[in-house]
């Protein structure tokens, strides 16, 4: 062989060998001539050469591969998009596999159906946004079968079961040869990626590969994305807890200011003015606090304190269910959604009355509206115990105020300073009847309706009320007034006239407490009377009810009597005489009567009194028994 034409030879050779030149080109057989190469080596070297073009073109093919898995593999490590990323490599997986069509569908574990989620190369919308029934197509079987899978032709496939819809979107896309590999994560199936022709084509183990390695790398993506997907469900859940955290802490925080408040309500005596503000600042709403008869002891100015509220029946009932829970309820209603009763126990106190708000009231505001109904109870038992020991205190004052015996009078001025009350300054004794069972209620009502102006006690069965000189002139009417209403029963009211000092006091009482006596006699349980008026006829008859009605009775029944039987009205004729002096003259003009008439009427009275019943004696009598039926009829 010449050496000066051996480069020229080995260069077509190699050129042979990469493909650049055909072997069996008019260069290549040149070569062969001028090496003298024979037909045996020739075919034998032919056959060499192309086992290592087919080489050189797979490991070329697998460098590409490689290359496309490499960019997927940095991009998976790079892109946060991850609905990005499954299209970078279902594109990725276009390219590689040279199909008409590359597809994934993303399998759902709560339905087990396979949705198309990222396509490549697919015209249709159908297909687009197929979704696979369980057990329905080749995907399914792909899916269930956990491993690669392919067909020539999906038309006439029968290893697995057809179904309308899935068979019209592969029609109308025109695909004929399906390629699909699982994309799986221990073991369960996380979708599936498809490669698709619109011709036939026998897909290779290279392919499949190719195919199985993409799907390894969307598996990864979804995977990552449940687990971001979790871990960001992590981080709302784990920050929503935080903000709850923060904001129950927030408020546990001004609750427990709250309760610090309410505490120092009850412990400096702020009372429910104190408690109903600070409830009011913490909660933005108005507050207002009721006694058990609905009066306000805490409400806006525009609220009497004096007139009862009237809630609807609904937050009444809410009332009634707090005082038997002990928490507070909330009401459908716009002016007051929230109440809480004040209880203690079996006892009622009141109720506290929440308004509309801006701000949701949570569960630790309700408990502190229900610490703050607590505090009102303490509020009240305590008022009520400091209002019991001074009541007793009182009491047993106006008990040796009105007892003439000198071992108990002694010491008054100072007990009666210690009231905030000047002993020479009480002059007036006022006797309160009411029923037994009333007297504690009335003497505490009492008490606070008297105030500075007086003491109030219970002595010898009745409330008695020791007032002073400065307590004003219309005081013991709108005592009285008070007590009716506060009792919803009658009342009955003595006073007595005004005493020149203590010591006289317990005189007064005791005259008092005669016509008291006659009043009960008479029947008369509700007035507000003198004892004045009453003094002569109490001075008489004292208790002795029997005595005081059989003298009436006999005095001028007969009257009384001959009225009720003829329909007349001559008891009042005689009314009338006792009051114009036993002057005819006097009771006709009283009567608007002719005076012939009245005399008439006197001659049917003589008839049923007696002929003497206008003597100095007998008169005295039928007068003073007139008076007296005329007040028991008062």
């Amino acid at each position: 062989m010449d050496s000066r034409t051996k480069p020229g030879a080995l260069g077509i050779l190699v050129d042979a060998v990469v493909g650049n030149v055909a072997l069996d080109s008019p260069e290549m057989g040149a070569v062969f001539e001028r090496l003298r190469i024979h037909a045996p080596e020739r075919a034998a070297f032919t056959e060499k050469v192309r086992r290592h073009q087919g080489e050189l073109t797979r490991l070329q093919r697998r460098e590409r591969e490689l290359g496309v898995l490499f960019s997927s593999a940095r991009e998976l490590a790079e892109l946060r998009d991850i609905d990005a990323l499954l299209g970078r490599l279902v594109s990725r997986a276009h390219e590689m596999m040279g199909t008409d069509v590359t597809y994934l569908s993303e399998f759902d574990p709560a339905t087990r159906e396979l949705n198309v989620r990222k396509t490549v190369g697919s015209v249709t919308a159908q297909f687009q946004h197929l979704r696979v029934p369980p057990g329905m197509g080749l995907a399914s079987q792909i899916a269930n079968s956990r491993s690669p899978q392919w067909v020539r032709t999906y038309q006439d496939w029968a290893e697995g079961e057809h179904e309308t819809r899935i068979d019209d979107a592969v029609a109308g896309e025109g695909i004929v040869s399906i390629l699909g590999v699982p994309m799986l994560t221990e073991g369960h199936v996380l979708g599936v990626l498809f490669a698709a022709t619109r011709t036939e084509h026998i897909f290779t183990p290279e392919e499949i590969a190719v195919l199985s390695a993409l799907a390894d790398h969307a598996s990864v993506v979804l995977q990552t994305a449940s687990t971001l997907e979790r871990v960001r469900q992590s981080e709302d859940e784990a920050r929503a807890a935080l903000d709850r955290l923060t904001e129950y802490l927030r408020v546990r925080d001004r609750s427990t200011v709250v309760h610090q408040e309410l505490i120092e309500a009850l412990l400096v005596g702020g009372g429910f003015d104190q408690v109903a503000g600070t409830l009011s600042t913490a909660l933005g709403r108005t507050v207002t606090i009721v006694d058990r008869d609905l009066r306000p002891v805490s409400a806006p100015q525009s609220t009497s304190a004096t007139t009862p509220l009237v809630l609807p029946s609904k937050v009444l009932q809410a009332v009634t269910t707090s005082r038997t829970t002990g928490h507070c309820v909330r009401v459908d209603d716009p002016e007051t959604p929230v109440v809480a009763a004040i209880t203690a126990g079996e006892l009622y106190f009141g109720a506290v009355l929440i308004s509309d708000g801006e701000a949701e009231l949570g569960p630790v505001d309700e408990r502190t509206i229900e610490r703050a109904a607590q505090v009102g109870a303490l509020l009240v038992l305590q008022q009520n115990a400091v209002a019991d020991a001074d009541l007793r205190a009182r009491v047993e004052l106006v008990a040796d105020l009105l007892d003439p015996a000198p071992e108990r009078r002694r010491d008054l001025e100072r007990r009666a300073r210690a009231q905030n009350i000047a002993l020479a300054a009480l002059d007036t004794v006022v006797l309160l009847s009411v029923p037994a069972d009333d007297r504690a209620t009335t003497a505490r009502a009492a008490t606070g309706f008297v105030g500075q102006h007086g003491l109030v006690g219970e002595h010898a069965g009745m409330v008695v009320a020791v007032l002073t000189a400065t307590a004003p002139s219309d005081l013991v009417t709108d005592l009285r007034d008070y007590l009716r209403e506060t009792l919803h029963g009658p009342v009955l009211a003595i006073t007595t006239p005004t005493a020149e000092s203590p010591d006289v006091l317990p005189a007064r009482f005791e005259s008092g407490l005669r016509t008291a006596r006659l009043l009960a006699a008479l029947g008369t349980t509700d007035a507000a009377v003198s004892t004045d008026a009453y003094l002569p006829y109490a001075l008489l008859f004292d208790t002795d009810a029997r005595t005081l009605n059989a003298f009436i009775d006999e005095a001028i029944g007969a009257v009384r009597a001959y009225d009720t039987r003829k329909s007349a009205d001559l008891l009042e004729t005689l009314r009338a005489f006792v009051r114009n002096e036993a002057s005819p003259t006097k009771t006709a003009r009283a009567l608007n009567y002719h005076t012939n008439t009245i005399l008439q009427r006197l001659d049917r009275l003589k008839t049923l009194l007696g002929d003497d019943w206008r003597s100095d004696e007998h008169l005295f009598r039928i007068s003073a028994a007139v008076r007296l039926d005329e007040l028991r009829t008062q």
